[in-house]
């Protein structure tokens, strides 16, 4: 069966999973996170895309990005997985590929999501024990720019992010303050599912809206109940009334 294609809608934000082949490393050295960093910064001037958050980990990348165009992100995972790809193999006396398949990504609800998707991010290295106990401890994350205020051309803030206040001081202590409650295991699982199956995150009332613009399903069809099970026989029964 054919794949249906990625929702995509310019100037609307989108969280992006991309993944080594078979989990393994695409980072080895600090070398690396800095070659695939400044390609990733050519690639979002190159073709129009704004990004908001970010992480690299040992054997996958997550993304939060605005394309501005239709083709956009597709071509900028296009050109910077090509160049790292390259680069990867040289450095390394490799061949062979480098990543796990397509890349995933879900369209985002800003108003509800947005802010989430940002720590879910951030946050990836505190979820690996072994890498860090607070996201300002992981040098290859968006955090430092977005809690600290640290330099990074590479970032461009979303409007949710700068609604967070008046001066940058206080949205950086804002979001910070974001940080103090942890995500919920049902949040995640709902990102996690949302981002792997290539479905819409956000609420009802936002992928009703996306369903009318794109004119297809922006969440998978409800399941259908045991048949053969007594809730079942009566539930139908009540539908048909």
């Amino acid at each position: 069966m054919a794949r249906l294609p990625r929702f995509v809608i310019p100037d609307h934000p989108q969280h992006v999973i991309i993944r080594g082949n078979n989990r393994e490393p695409i980072f080895l050295a600090d070398e690396d996170y800095h070659f695939y960093l400044e390609k990733l910064k050519q690639a979002c001037i190159k073709h129009e895309c704004s990004l908001h958050a970010y992480v690299l980990m040992t054997n996958h990348v997550h993304l939060l990005i605005t394309p501005h165009t239709e083709i956009g992100l597709s071509k900028l995972i296009q050109m910077v997985g090509r160049y790292y790809v390259q680069y990867f193999n040289h450095s390394y006396h490799r061949t062979g590929t480098l990543w796990e398949g397509r890349y995933k990504a879900t369209l985002v609800d800003t108003e509800q999501y947005l802010l989430t998707c940002y720590r879910y991010i951030e946050l990836n290295p505190v979820r690996a024990r072994d890498m860090a106990e607070h996201p300002a401890d992981y040098p290859w994350s968006s955090y430092g720019y977005n809690a600290l205020g640290k330099d990074n051309a590479l970032l461009t803030p979303h409007e949710e992010y700068l609604k967070l206040g008046d001066t940058t001081e206080y949205r950086q202590q804002a979001y910070r303050a974001l940080f103090d409650n942890h995500l919920s295991d049902e949040t995640m699982a709902e990102i996690r599912e949302a981002t792997n199956k290539s479905w819409v995150l956000g609420n009802r009332y936002f992928k009703d809206k996306i369903e009318q613009q794109l004119n297809r399903r922006a969440s998978p069809a409800a399941r259908g109940g045991d048949r053969r099970s007594t809730a079942y026989r009566q539930s139908s029964k009540t539908n048909r009334v």
